[in-house]
């Protein structure tokens, strides 16, 4: 999808979002020191930071997922975590666990990885479920509960994900439950040609090998949180609203599915168009920011009926088809 420009539009702003645009700018051209490529990728990791919602990023291996994570993480002036998901990692590994202090003969709680600004977890679908089950308060509640005490989370709290697909080597698939938890799931391709050889380029030109020390940080955690109060105040008309309540309530009712999107995922899209609007220096939504947002938010929590599945029909194609079988308001 082509968007438009700042430049190319005219309209004054209600929000000053100078800052904001300057920001993003700057991260981008960090991130593109090193990522050749991958602008959705990148444009959707941005926006899911500002709208406060977790990311899945999904591709074979070798294609810069945990590298984009990093870097975006290195322009983050906040803690930073990553954490490694392995068939043998426990709950415990991720949360925390309680500790007998025999100095003071009392437990004390030793706080694990996920107590963190910025998590990144690679593999994620490397660990079985009861592993993953320990994501599931955290993720969408930003506390913890462990010995019948709960810990609150600093914000912000942005989780990053990347797994491989689930066809690959010794993997596990995802709880639905977990998957509603991510705001979006992006989908990761081969590089084309042209910028394959310019990978190459770059690598056999440097000295160095996906070196991220020169990167610079950028933004810091009190500011991120500037930026997503920003988002809460973009405009969003009736109409608009109305068109997200309706691309939500169709996966309930489309033959193609066996199971539709929940009311998370209406929310998401809410959230998500407001902060991609931003991105683009506009504080109000268009049906541009709502389609570019709504498959990204859409294919994980759509289940295929056994019979489209056969047929090799993909979730991004039922969502497709559900964005033009809607009137899209103008």
């Amino acid at each position: 999808m082509e968007m438009e420009t700042t430049n190319e539009m005219n309209f004054s702003n209600r929000l000053d979002l100078t800052g904001v645009t300057n920001t993003v700018a700057n991260i981008k051209a960090e991130i593109r020191k090193i990522i050749v490529g991958q602008d959705e990728m990148i444009e959707l990791l941005l926006t899911a930071l500002l709208a406060e919602g977790h990311v899945l990023i999904e591709g074979v291996p070798g294609t810069a997922k945990t590298l984009t994570a990093k870097l975006l993480a290195k322009t983050i002036q906040s803690p930073f975590s990553r954490i490694q998901f392995t068939p043998d990692l426990m709950p415990s590994d991720v949360l925390g666990t309680s500790i007998y202090n025999f100095k003071t003969s009392e437990f004390e709680f030793k706080k694990g990885p996920i107590f963190s600004n910025i998590i990144l977890i690679d593999e994620i679908n490397r660990s079985p479920a009861k592993t993953q089950a320990a994501l599931f308060e955290v993720m969408e509640e930003r506390q913890i509960t462990v010995d019948g005490s709960t810990r609150k989370l600093d914000a912000p709290f942005f989780v990053i994900a990347t797994q491989n697909p689930i066809e690959q080597e010794g993997t596990y698939r995802l709880p639905e439950a977990q998957l509603d938890r991510f705001l979006f799931k992006i989908e990761v391709h081969y590089p084309k040609l042209e910028e394959e050889v310019h990978i190459l380029d770059n690598h056999h030109s440097s000295n160095k090998t996906n070196d991220i020390s020169d990167i610079k940080g950028i933004i810091n955690a009190s500011t991120i949180q500037e930026y997503q109060a920003l988002c809460r105040k973009v405009i969003v008309e009736s109409k608009l609203i109305n068109f997200i309540a309706q691309l939500v309530h169709k996966t309930r009712n489309m033959p193609e599915l066996y199971l539709g999107a929940s009311t998370r995922a209406s929310v998401n899209i809410l959230n998500a168009s407001k902060a991609f609007a931003i991105l683009q220096g506009r504080d109000f939504v268009t049906p541009d920011d709502i389609i570019f947002v709504a498959k990204p938010i859409l294919r994980h929590r759509v289940i295929l009926t056994p019979e489209k599945e056969m047929e090799g029909i993909t979730a991004n194609d039922v969502v497709d088809i559900l964005i033009k079988s809607i009137e899209i308001p103008r």
